[in-house]
Formats: C-alpha cells, structure tokens, sequence
C-alpha cells in the first residue's frame, strides 16, 4: 500500500494550482453537443476527466488527446446510440451530466461507477427530474443509486426535482436547454448555488437564454445550438484551498498562480473567508497571482458553508488552529460525497488531537494543537489533501494511507508540494 509519510514544513516559492475539475468536465459535454471541431487547453488530466472523455465518446464524439490539448469533434447534439456500458469512475458529475443527455436519445443508455457512484451518491434526484419529462429512467437495483437506465425522448414541458445537490440540477439545465420546446423546471431545496451559477456562466457563454427565478424555478426556451469553441481552463480554487491553508498554518509565504478572481467558481469564497479570519493576502488581478502572507492567529467564527461545501475538509483542519470556537454548518450534503465528509474528517483529526464535534449539518470545533498519526482517507480526494495540510502543521510525523485518491483533482501534489518544501515521502 502507498503511504505518505510527512513531517512538518516550512513552505516557500511559486506554485501553479491544477486546472479546474468543474470546468473541465462543462467544456467537455458542451464540445459533444457542440456542431465542428472544438479544443480544450490546460485541461485537468485526472481520472474523471478520463471518464467524461469515454462518455462523450460512447454517445458519439471523436475525441483526440495530447498531454496539453484536447481536440473534440462534436456531435451537434445527434448521438450514436452507446455500444458499451458508460462507466463514470468515481464522478459524479460525469453520472449525472451524461444521464441527463442520454434521454436525448431514443436508444438505452446505461451508466455505472465504482463502490461510492454504486452506493454512497444519490441518483433519485435526476431520474425524478427525467421521469417527469417522459423519459425512461431507472435505477436498476431500485435503490436510487447506479447503475441507471435512461431512455428518450423527453417530450414534456414540466419538471421537478429535488435540489439538495447541484448536479441533477445543472444536468437538467444542460439537457434541456437542447429539446425542441421550451422547459420549466422546479426546485425544491435549492443549494450549492455557485455551482449551479458555474452552469448558468456556461449557457450564457453560448448565449442559451435561462430565466432564473431564486434557484427554485428555471425557464428555458429550448433549440439551443452550440458553435464549435476554443477554450483555456482556469485554475482551480477546490485545489488552490490546500496550499493557502498550508502556507498559513505553517507560517509560510507562497505564490499561487493562476488565480482569476473574476471566474464564477463557487470555491474561491474560501478566500474572503480566510480574510475575515485574520488571513493576509495579495492578490494582482493582472498577473493572476494570489500571495500568501504570514499572518496572525486566526479567529474562530460561524461558517455556512453550503456555496462552498467542498472546502468543509480543509476549513475543519484550519479551525483546528483558530483562537475560539468555529462551528460549520449546513453542510448536510457533504455527507453524500465521495465520502461522508462530515464524519471521516471528523474521525482522522481526532486521531491527531482535535477538539471536533460531529453535527448532523456540519462540525463545531475547539482550538487544539495537532500530533502526528496514522491516518486513513477513505477514498476521498479531498480528504487525502486536508489530512496532507493538517500532517504538515502538525508536530510529529505522520502516515496518511490511501493517497491515490488525490490524482481526482489534485495529481501533481506530491512533486508541486516537495518543490516549495513540504517534507513528504511516498513510501
């Protein structure tokens, strides 16, 4: 089994942030649909996008790669009917975008994914909000998890789902925006509104009108047609959250680039946050830099964190070194991840020493010093990263099993962080 085994660090230099998941995963499904040739540069070469790749491919697309383009002949939204069972890996999103622009199609689709899509993250939401269209959607266990079934055509007007996770939604809006009428649907318990805005920032970019009524109903005039496009992925502000975090509890300066303040992703509310709680930065919106300063204790204070509900990992870690009480809440959905998050974050840094209390919506957590220990990631990205920051804080060394997770978003963060100076071992 690989192991990381880290020691604590002092952290200094210039590091380039991975591209972003999010918008990696939206240019690939819009470049499926789209009429002509399309490319995609600085795309994040990670485990789901390879899975969205096989996607688009199965309903139709060609699609060439390089180590630093992507090359996507679209297929104006005409699909071939799918010859393989679509396996989405560990992504979510790919499950619930390609499921949604199955039921364009008249032949049967059927996606799966490993134990977590086949067990641990709902799909009931999305096969509602399809049914309700007229379209066949099923899981095929009954239990509102993949695998799923899906079949076209989807020829009513009205839908309505659940929108506790963003994803059914934006698949929905995506899917939509392309039938030949137009398409109301309604949400109940609208969150994860960045994401859901990350979606709307896309439909606008091809100029696809999409009234938005307080995230709980959308409008959507249908026909929408998409020009071949080129396209430069942006960094990622999930990622950037890591060596921010790292520099500040280790009282280090670092420079992270590129970091676009302007792009709608929700993640980059970790950043004012950070501020309000005592975090010094400089930003140059020009050279796209973001400069993590020594700063000073921070302050523990309430975080709703349901706009940015992938940070709750590292923000438990950092509330961990805060003056007072932080307590995060609403953050029910993290439990629906790639792990639940609420808990195993949880349960890793009590091995460590934290002072940390597991809500049904989030965590309250006391200012407590931090030992090493050996520590499990259960299966989830994001928690291989936060425990990585927490180890780095920490005194002592310590041992973070299950690491290979961190390649989801994160797969140069062994090399990117032993360049500025975290003492970690792969063993």
């Amino acid at each position: 089994m690989t192991q990381f085994h880290i020691r604590p660090s002092v952290l200094h230099g210039r590091l380039a942030i991975p591209a972003s998941k999010s918008h990696t995963l939206r240019a690939l499904v819009f470049s499926l649909m789209a009429h002509g040739t399309s490319r995609i540069s600085h795309f994040l070469p990670s485990p789901d996008t390879s899975a969205m790749i096989q996607g688009v491919r199965l309903l139709g697309a060609r699609v060439e790669a390089s180590p630093t383009e992507l090359t996507i002949h679209g297929t104006g939204g005409k699909f071939s009917p799918a010859d393989d069972v679509i396996d989405c890996g560990n992504s979510g999103q790919v499950l619930r975008f390609i499921g949604a622009l199955a039921a364009l199609s008249p032949t049967y689709t059927i996606l799966t994914g490993d134990d977590s899509i086949r067990h641990k993250r709902p799909i009931q939401p999305l096969i509602d909000g399809l049914s309700r269209l007229g379209a066949f959607a099923v899981s095929s266990r009954g239990d509102g998890f993949a695998p799923i079934i899906v079949k076209g055509p989807l020829t009513k007007t009205k839908t309505s789902l659940s929108g506790e996770d963003s994803q059914p939604v934006s698949a929905l809006l995506i899917a939509c925006s392309f039938l030949p009428h137009p398409i109301e649907i309604e949400v109940t318990h609208p969150g994860e509104k960045p994401w859901i805005n990350l979606t709307l920032h896309w439909l606008n970019k091809f100029g696809i009108a999409c009234e938005n009524h307080s995230f709980e109903r959308y409008r959507l005039a249908g026909n929408a047609h998409v020009k071949a496009f080129e396209y430069t992925v942006p960094g990622d502000f999930s990622s950037a959250a890591f060596p921010i975090a790292a520099a500040l509890l280790t009282h280090s300066e670092i420079t992270l680039h590129p970091i676009d303040m302007d792009d709608p992703q929700g993640d980059k509310a970790i950043i004012p946050l950070l501020q309000q709680m005592g975090a010094h930065f400089v930003i140059d919106p020009k050279k796209q830099t973001l400069t993590v300063k020594k700063s000073p204790p921070f302050k523990g204070r309430r975080i709703d964190v349901n706009d940015f509900v992938d940070a709750l990992p590292i923000l438990a870690v950092i509330a961990c070194f805060a003056e007072g009480e932080t307590e995060i809440y609403n953050a029910a959905i993290a439990r629906n991840k790639e792990s639940d998050r609420i808990h195993c974050i949880a349960l890793e840094l009590k091995k460590m020493g934290a002072d940390i209390e597991e809500r049904p919506d989030g965590l309250r957590i006391r200012p407590s010093p931090l030992h090493g220990a050996h520590l499990e990631t259960h299966h989830d990205h994001r928690l291989v990263l936060a425990l990585s920051v927490a180890a780095l804080a920490a005194t002592g060394e310590s041992t973070i099993d299950g690491i290979e997770a961190a390649d989801k978003t994160y797969p140069t963060f062994l090399a990117d962080f032993r360049a500025i100076g975290a003492k970690i071992e792969c063993v």
